[in-house]
């Protein structure tokens, strides 16, 4: 019996979704059915504004596009990601300056303060696994008067804010919870993923929901984005297909990064039983782990819930204890020798080319490098059956036991 680490969910409410825009409206790029996926994240989210584009990373870098990102600025991400998070702002030509991160994966607010310097322009902190920041903190952070002295406002739209701008990598966390609300409008910025392995996915994807502050309006900022995701254009291509709709003009320098109809419809049926259905069953294979490997000293869980918030339970990062890198690797082999697949989230960047030509040293982010040595992430997706979790388990125990010759 194979177990893969990751299947979308497609089934007959997917392929209804999916035939509807083959047969019925006649449409496969941006339309209808991307227009009624952004509603239902506004609803699952209570964001006041919400667009939807191609990916995470398109998305992120149309956030950073707008905030006039350049290079010569710098934004602060944590090391524990990955490298989307730090490319989208070297896209943009700007510095990602990363900071080591708490034992719960997710960035350290007192790194962040110290990695602040009039260069500063946006913090991108990331829900890893699923898991919230510590938003609140990081959002007073940015309103302190000595971190508002130091922000240099550059263009117009940085002057309206007048301090750093926040933008939360949720790319794990869709329908995770923090202080009782549903992630989404904690920050300025929430980009969210559809990326297949996701929660909901659209194939490839992205949902930013804008949540700024006054004197802001989200709705005028949202239509401003959806020209700039479109080249610039102010009508979409099903405006103009319209009778007499085909006069049109580019308002500003944008990308082209807008989601396609025939991949909303997939997100579309999935998002609509999500949070009664799909997220539930999420929760109940990582209690499923978290029953099991709570008997045994060597298996250190993943955070999930608290008084604070809860996960949106993406991903089972397991962690096992008085390991080093090299013996996690040694049980990552046993794992798969019996077709059971399991990944590492994340190879830290500062430990990949690009970076460590760049200057990043994995050395600078030692609470980063213990994480990940010995990190086994866990398959964890809907439909996953009793029979599949037995042996992912029984598995994993087994390759504990074959490396230190204990028989837990």
């Amino acid at each position: 019996m194979k177990i893969p680490f990751s299947l979308p969910v497609i089934n007959q409410g997917v392929i209804a979704e999916m035939m509807d825009c083959l047969t019925n409206t006649g449409w496969l790029t941006t339309g209808p059915k991307t227009k009624a996926l952004e509603k239902e994240f506004e609803k699952l989210t209570k964001a006041e504004a919400v667009l939807c584009v191609n990916s995470w990373t398109s998305g992120a870098m149309l956030m950073l596009r707008w905030f006039g990102v350049k290079a010569g600025d710098e934004v602060i991400i944590p090391a524990y990601t990955y490298s989307a998070t730090a490319l989208c702002v070297m896209n943009m030509g700007a510095t990602p300056v990363m900071v080591d991160v708490n034992d719960d994966f997710n960035i350290n607010v007192a790194n962040i303060k110290k990695a602040i310097t009039q260069k500063t322009k946006v913090i991108i902190p990331v829900d890893i696994g699923g898991w919230p920041c510590d938003y609140d903190a990081i959002m007073d952070l940015v309103n302190q008067k000595e971190i508002i002295s130091l922000f240099k406002p550059e263009v117009n739209i940085q002057e309206k804010l007048g301090r750093i701008l926040v933008i939360s990598d949720a790319a794990h966390s869709i329908g995770a919870k923090y202080k009782g609300s549903i992630t989404g409008t904690a920050t300025d910025i929430t980009v969210f993923s559809l990326h297949s392995v996701k929660n909901i996915t659209t194939g490839e994807g992205g949902a930013i929901c804008i949540n700024l502050p006054k004197p802001f309006d989200n709705k005028n900022t949202l239509q401003y984005l959806r020209y700039l995701s479109l080249n610039g254009q102010n009508k979409s291509a099903f405006e103009k297909s319209k009778v007499g709709g085909w006069r049109y003009d580019i308002v500003d320098q944008g990308l082209k990064v807008n989601m396609p109809d025939i991949c909303a419809a997939v997100g579309l049926a999935q998002i609509k039983v999500y949070k009664n259905k799909l997220l539930p069953e999420r929760k109940d294979i990582f209690k499923y782990y978290n029953d099991y490997f709570s008997k045994y000293k060597w298996a250190l869980l993943p955070p999930s819930i608290n008084s604070i918030s809860e996960s949106s339970y993406h991903l089972y990062m397991l962690r096992i204890n008085d390991i080093n890198e090299d013996q996690r690797d040694q049980m990552i082999e046993y794992i798969s020798s019996k077709e059971v697949a399991v990944n590492v989230h994340y190879i830290p960047m500062s430990m990949l080319t690009l970076f460590k030509n760049k200057g990043y040293k994995i050395e600078d982010y030692p609470n980063t490098y213990s994480l990940y040595a010995n990190e086994i992430s866990l398959p964890i997706y809907n439909n996953l059956s009793k029979i599949q979790l037995e042996k992912i388990t029984n598995t994993i125990r087994e390759a504990y036991n074959s490396l230190t010759s204990t028989h837990e």
